[in-house]
């Protein structure tokens, strides 16, 4: 009955065997996917921020969905880092859940956008003509705030927004349309010549 007991004992103690399931292999593996994961954070949450922001006129908000989507994204990465233009697989992710956000929010609420303590030196205008594009953008329905951003915020191909949006080519281009001549009528002839 000795012998017996003392077998698992000095199987579980052999050399070469991981006693906690995660060889150095593993380790070394999920250290190279973080980095990968952290360096296309890095890279790109500015510029997610930025187009949340524009959506959202709320800079806290617009923090809250950048980070949602990327432990969305961090959650899939072995499926999609290698398959899939990550660009625009993490907007398409803001997207959605900036869309059920919306729909989630009650019809009363009313979100204020704020200055960010910094102004961003990177964008052309005076600060008038940003808040009132975003003021402006505030209006439109967030499908078609969608397009814009992604559109001319992003800059971004008439096909590229189709696929972000899970639309239609010719329906980026209708609402892309309906979306720049409302701005057109919010903002104002004398807006527009200045």
């Amino acid at each position: 009955m000795t012998d017996i007991e003392t077998a698992p004992r000095q199987e579980e103690n052999a050399p070469g065997r991981a006693r906690f399931g995660w060889g150095a292999g593993r380790r070394r593996a999920k250290a190279a996917r973080d980095a990968e994961f952290t360096a296309f954070v890095e890279s790109f949450a500015d510029r997610l921020r930025r187009s949340a922001f524009l959506m959202s006129r709320d800079w806290h908000l617009a923090q809250d969905l950048t980070q949602q989507t990327f432990a969305k994204m961090y959650a899939a990465w072995d499926r999609i880092r290698a398959g899939a233009n990550l660009e625009a697989y993490s907007r398409r992710v803001l997207m959605n859940l900036l869309f059920d956000h919306h729909k989630r929010r009650s019809g009363s609420e009313v979100v204020l956008g704020e200055l960010p303590d910094r102004p961003d030196r990177s964008s052309s205008g005076t600060p008038e003509l940003r808040l009132a594009l975003v003021d402006a953008l505030a209006q439109l329905t967030v499908e078609d705030r969608a397009v814009l951003v992604l559109r001319h915020g992003e800059d971004l191909a008439v096909e590229a927004v189709a696929g972000i949006l899970g639309v239609s080519s010719s329906v980026v281009k209708m609402r892309n349309a309906r979306a720049l001549a409302r701005l057109r009528t919010l903002l104002g002839t004398d807006f527009l010549d200045d």
